[in-house]
């Protein structure tokens, strides 16, 4: 029996699969209602090819309970990105249809031919890290809704409004303080009145999310939290979003992977590098929160780098990209040492067997539920890892500190003991 490849376009109500052989020709194709038997069906009406793997599109989105549930029932899942799909619609020759069985058929041709198709993995406990990161994001602009809102009919109660931000609190005595002159107004104070209560109710939603994010990061064991600038919300995002440190070969892939690296656009003798707006973004908002968080201390190691570049002559933007990416060198440096210790972690367990103790697989190490994957070899990349990272590279001289000149640790390095509080424990990301 010959080997196919089954490419799945998932939808909310049915999930349309199409089987093609190794000369891209369709043997078959099948249908399925979204329901409690999909499991069961899919694998079931597609017994007629014993040699299968399945193509989800999106199995990290829509397609992620199929592809968790395929998963369980044995099969091999690859996760197809929709980008590389519609790439290859634009690029399918002849006048194609846009329609479900077309969709399949463009996912499995995308497996099949790509070699950067990644296999869909079980979830693991970077998944939690991922689910709280993504609530606290969601809180975050809930907040800042309900809260311009609650600026706008205060400003038709008091002249000139509240100014900068407001709480709760801050809004009720403001509100206690106002008469109403009339039913209008009477109207406006209690629709305000119900705003400062929603406010104080995000808010300590934001306060118990932010509770179960630092409880998950120090069940992952992470050293990204030594990192100034970086707390458990910070660590939770970039954990649940990187997930296998490995897939990436060095700090050059990851920082174009989180949107730092800069995009070339030469042509010729010209040669042009410009700001990347690719990447992912939400791994590129936490930098950019850890970076703004460094700049904001000045006996920060990172705004002793970001001085040194504005007196570069570089403006403050371009000071301010620098220094992402310094950060994201120093989360891949953090990421690649939490990786080696998870495998030696596993290599000390009992019997030799990974995963068989429990702080190995409370640290992810679990070859199933491995939280950063395999070790990368390696010397590390680069100087500005937290304290107590496990490098085994030579370290080169670190960067100054001060305007001084005299030497610091760079803008990766672990935070000193201080008042200064990390971004991610102030208040909710903002969105941009």
């Amino acid at each position: 029996m010959a080997v196919v490849m089954i490419g799945v376009d998932p939808h909310k109500a049915s999930h349309t699969a199409v089987a093609i052989n190794a000369a891209e020709e369709s043997p078959g194709q099948l249908q399925v209602r979204a329901c409690a038997a999909q499991s069961e069906r899919l694998p079931g009406r597609a017994q007629a090819w014993p040699e299968r793997t399945w193509a989800v599109e999106g199995a990290g989105g829509t397609g992620h309970l199929l592809a968790r549930q395929l998963l369980s029932a044995g099969e091999r899942v690859l996760d197809v990105p929709p980008k590389l799909a519609a790439r290859v619609r634009l690029l399918a020759t002849g006048d194609t249809s846009k329609n479900d069985p077309n969709d399949a058929c463009s996912v499995a041709v995308a497996a099949l031919r790509s070699a950067s198709v990644r296999q869909a993995r079980r979830d693991d406990h970077a998944a939690v890290l991922k689910v709280w990161s993504k609530r606290y994001g969601d809180l975050g602009r809930a907040r800042t809704q309900v809260a311009c809102r609650l600026h706008q009919v205060l400003c038709e109660l008091v002249a000139g409004g509240v100014p900068g931000e407001i709480t709760a609190g801050q809004a009720e005595r403001i509100l206690a303080s106002i008469t109403p002159a009339g039913a209008v107004e009477a109207a406006r104070c209690q629709l305000a009145t119900e705003l400062a209560g929603d406010l104080r109710g995000v808010d300590a939603r934001i306060r118990e999310t932010r509770k179960k994010a630092a409880t998950a990061v120090r069940a992952a064991g992470t050293s990204l939290t030594g990192l100034f600038g970086v707390g458990p919300v910070i660590a939770a995002a970039v954990i649940g979003d990187v997930r296998t440190v490995s897939r990436f070969p060095d700090r050059g892939h990851f920082a174009s992977y989180n949107g730092t690296a800069p995009t070339e656009v030469s042509s010729g003798g010209r040669k042009v590098c410009r700001l990347s707006r690719r990447g992912n973004r939400r791994l590129n908002h936490v930098i950019h929160m850890a970076a703004i968080t460094q700049i904001r201390y000045r006996h920060s190691p990172g705004r002793a780098y970001y001085d040194k570049k504005r007196a570069e002559g570089k403006t403050g933007k371009e000071a301010l990209r620098c220094l992402k990416r310094q950060i994201s060198d120093a989360i891949f440096a953090c990421l690649q040492a939490d990786a080696r210790r998870a495998a030696a972690t596993a290599a000390k367990s009992p019997g030799g067997q990974p995963g068989n103790h429990s702080a190995s697989r409370a640290a992810g190490s679990h070859p199933e539920h491995r939280l950063f994957g395999q070790a990368t070899p390696g010397p590390a990349t680069h100087p500005t890892t937290a304290a107590g990272a496990d490098t085994a590279a030579p370290v080169p001289a670190p960067l100054p500190s001060r305007a001084s000149g005299r030497p610091g640790p760079g803008p990766g390095a672990a935070r000193p003991r201080s008042g200064a509080r990390r971004a991610s424990s102030t208040r909710p990301p903002a969105s941009r």
